[in-house]
Formats: C-alpha cells, sequence, structure tokens
C-alpha cells in the first residue's frame, strides 16, 4: 500500500475516532429527564397539600388533621430534597465527562492544527506550482496516472484535516457551552437543595409545634372529659336527692292528707250520734271541705309540652345533646345543650315550677333547678346571677338569673337541661319550639 493511502485509511480512521454523544452522556440525560419530572410530580403534590392544609385551618382547628397532611409534606419535601440531590450527583458528573471531552477535544484540536499548519507550510514553500512541476515531470502515461492519483489523496488529505480542525473547533464551543450551561444548572440545584433543606426543615419544626400541640389538646380534652364526667355524677346526685326529697315529701303530704280525712270522719260521725242520743233531728251534711292544694306529685310539665316550650335564653347552639366527636376524634357526651350569648342576658324559666336550687353548683357555677312535679326537673348552668330563691315559685318566662360560663371552655353560655322522671336526661331540642 502506497503512502498517500495508508494516510487517507489514518486519517478515516481518526474521524470515526471523534468523540460524539456517548451511550454513557444519553443515560445520564435521561436520567435527568425522568428526575425532572418526577421533580414536578412531588412539588405538585406538596402544593396539593398546601391547599389542603389552609383549606383545613380557615375551618374548625383540626390539629390531628394538620399532623397528618404535614407528615405528608415533610415526605413530600424530603422526595423533592432527594430528587434534587440526584440531579445534582448526575449533572456534576456529566460536567466531569464533559471536562474530560473538552480537554481531550483540545488536545485533538492542537495536534491537527500543528499538522495543518506544517503542511501549509510545505505548500508555501513549493509554490503554487509545484503540482503542476509534478505531472510535467512524468516520464510515462502510467507514472503521469500514478502522480496524478498522489496528488488526488494529497489533496483529500488536506480537505480532510482541515475539515477535522473545523469539527473539532465546533465540537470544542459546543463542549465549553455545555460545560457553562451545567455549571449554571449545579449553582441553580445547589440554591433549590438550600431552599428545600431549609423548606424541609420548616416543614419538620412546624410539624414537631403541632405534635405537642396536639399532646396538649389531649391531655386537655382529657382533663375536660373527667371534669365533666365528674360534674355530671355530681349533678346526677343531686338531682337523685331531690328526687328522694320530693317523694318523701309527697309521702308526708299524702300522710296528712289522710290523717285529715280521718279526723273530719271521726268528728262527722261523733256529731251524728250525738245527734242521735238527744233526739235531735239529724244534723245537716257538713260543707265540702276546701279544694286541695296541687299536691307535688302532679306534674306541670309532660311529654304534651314537647316542641312547645320557650327558650331559656335567645342565642346560638353551641353543643347539642349526646354524644360529640371532636375534630380531634375526641368522643364528648353532652347531657343539655349549649347556649351561647352574651354575659348578663336573660334566663327565663321554661315552665312554671318550685326552686330546688339556687346556689354555686360545683363544676357549674351558679346554677338553678326548677322542679315541675312528676319527677321532671329543668336545669340552668353555668349563670353568671342566680335571681330567684330555693323553695320560691316560679311561673313560665320569668327570669330566674343570668348568662355567665365565660371561663369555660365554650365561654359565654348557658347549659340547659331537662331531667325525666327517674333523673334521665333527655334531648330539651326535643321540648322547645322550633326557631
Amino acid at each position: 500500500m502506497s503512502s498517500s493511502r495508508r494516510t487517507a485509511v489514518l486519517l478515516a480512521g481518526l474521524l470515526l475516532a471523534l468523540p460524539g454523544p456517548g451511550g454513557a452522556q444519553q443515560n445520564t440525560t435521561r436520567e435527568l429527564s425522568q428526575s425532572q419530572r418526577r421533580l414536578q410530580e412531588i412539588r405538585q403534590e406538596r402544593q396539593d397539600l398546601a391547599t389542603q392544609l389552609r383549606n383545613l385551618r380557615s375551618q374548625v382547628r383540626n390539629l390531628s388533621g394538620e399532623e397528618q397532611i404535614l407528615r405528608r409534606q415533610v415526605d413530600a419535601s424530603a422526595g423533592v430534597l432527594e430528587e434534587v440531590e440526584f440531579q445534582l450527583a448526575r449533572t456534576e458528573e456529566q460536567i466531569a465527562v464533559t471536562t474530560r471531552e473538552l480537554l481531550g477535544t483540545q488536545d485533538r484540536l492542537s495536534e491537527r492544527r500543528a499538522l495543518l499548519y506544517r503542511r501549509l507550510r510545505d505548500i508555501y514553500k513549493r509554490g503554487p506550482l509545484q503540482s503542476a512541476q509534478v505531472l510535467l515531470a512524468a516520464e510515462s502515461f502510467s507514472d503521469l496516472l500514478n502522480r496524478y492519483k498522489y496528488l488526488h489523496l494529497v489533496a483529500r488529505h488536506d480537505r480532510t484535516l482541515l475539515e477535522e480542525v473545523r469539527e473539532l473547533e465546533k465540537q470544542l464551543v459546543l463542549r465549553d457551552r455545555q460545560l457553562k450551561r451545567s455549571l449554571d444548572e449545579v449553582q441553580v440545584l445547589k440554591s433549590e437543595r438550600l431552599s428545600e433543606h431549609q423548606q424541609l426543615e420548616a416543614l419538620r419544626e412546624e410539624r414537631a409545634r403541632t405534635l405537642g400541640l396536639l399532646e396538649r389538646q389531649a391531655t386537655t380534652t382529657q382533663g375536660r372529659i373527667s371534669t365533666l364526667e365528674r360534674d355530671e355524677r355530681q349533678l346526677t346526685s343531686l338531682i337523685a336527692t331531690l328526687e328522694r326529697r320530693r317523694r318523701e315529701a309527697e309521702r308526708r303530704e299524702a300522710e296528712r292528707r289522710e290523717a285529715e280525712r280521718r279526723e273530719a270522719a271521726r268528728r262527722e260521725a261523733e256529731r251524728r250520734a250525738a245527734a242521735a242520743r238527744s233526739g235531735a233531728p239529724p244534723p245537716k251534711a257538713a260543707p265540702p271541705a276546701r279544694a286541695p292544694a296541687p299536691s307535688s306529685s302532679e306534674s306541670r310539665l309532660s311529654t304534651r309540652d314537647l316542641g312547645s316550650l320557650g327558650w331559656p335564653v335567645d342565642g346560638r347552639i353551641l353543643y347539642r345533646f349526646g354524644r360529640t366527636t371532636t375534630p380531634n376524634g375526641t368522643v364528648l357526651r353532652w347531657n343539655g345543650i349549649g347556649i351561647g350569648a352574651a354575659r348578663g342576658t336573660a334566663v327565663k324559666a321554661v315552665e312554671a315550677g318550685t326552686v330546688a336550687l339556687a346556689e354555686p353548683f360545683e363544676g357549674y357555677g351558679p346554677s338553678v333547678v326548677l322542679s315541675h312535679g312528676g319527677g321532671y326537673y329543668s336545669l340552668y348552668l353555668y349563670l353568671d346571677e342566680v335571681r330567684v330563691t330555693e323553695g320560691a315559685e316560679v311561673t313560665r318566662g320569668q327570669v330566674i338569673g343570668t348568662v355567665g360560663g365565660q371561663d369555660t371552655p365554650e365561654g359565654t353560655h348557658i347549659e340547659f337541661q331537662i331531667r325525666a322522671p327517674g333523673g334521665q336526661a333527655v334531648d330539651p331540642l326535643a321540648w322547645l319550639q322550633r326557631r
């Protein structure tokens, strides 16, 4: 093989050896693209969670729900940070590969430029007629053809060398741009990493605060439940005591009336006997006895009054009768309804009755209990002032006190209860007029 052919083959091999987008580089680009998609999805999820948290806080504060969303936000931010770290590592690897390729391209460009400069110097020294002189010096036609082929290969080699230098210069510019772009991306990713670290720490601190509030609220709620249960036991004991006294009073009243009836019958019999002994005409019948006073066993409140009683105070309902689940999942049981109103608002009796209690009661503050007979009671708790006295008779709509409860978790309000015979608490809303 001639030297010119060997030179052409060598140049072709060098062109094939030029660096192009390698498999590793393509894999890195694909991984970065996938990571960017995952990063967008995680950030969208985190934004949706932040929106849910704002909506939740605009309603009744639900610490348990907040904690769950904050935990998911922490997980999402950790995922964002993980993707940013992954992209940063891959970009730094890409920078390292691009730097090596840039240095290699610079070395090859230097070599090719040196070779090109030597060729240009040789061509300059030989002059512009050197090719013609080579052809004219041929001794035969076959020698002329060989010289022409040689000159053609040399020219093609020179063009290939020039194109290779131009291609290497172009690749050098492209790799330099790619390196600068990757360095800029690294700065952006480092800034994002710092921001995500700060956001993650802020979320973790907020979650820790929420967990602390949740624990304190759970402790407070448990204490409130214990207090309500204790107060309810005392109130139930009070109603039982009042009911025993009522029944004892009814028993004594019945015994007194029976004794009066027997005494009146004995006197009537003696008068008739005396008249018979004296021969006098039988006496006229004694005038009817005065109508007895209403017995305490006669109830002024019954199931006929369902849905017809007036409200003890005009206000909004803070809590309803029965089991209630708080936003944090705690179950409370109320034996009455809470009616919120301004402090000092007048509280009225829903029905006529006898004042069975008119004094501060442990756990409920100033309270009034009205006995309506037949085992029915109405209770007015968390008052600020009591305006009746024990044993007094009150009429329907009479003012018996004012709204208090300012020291309770629910704020200024009264708790209104109705107790049926046996001391059982019943839903007051079923007895009050619809509003």
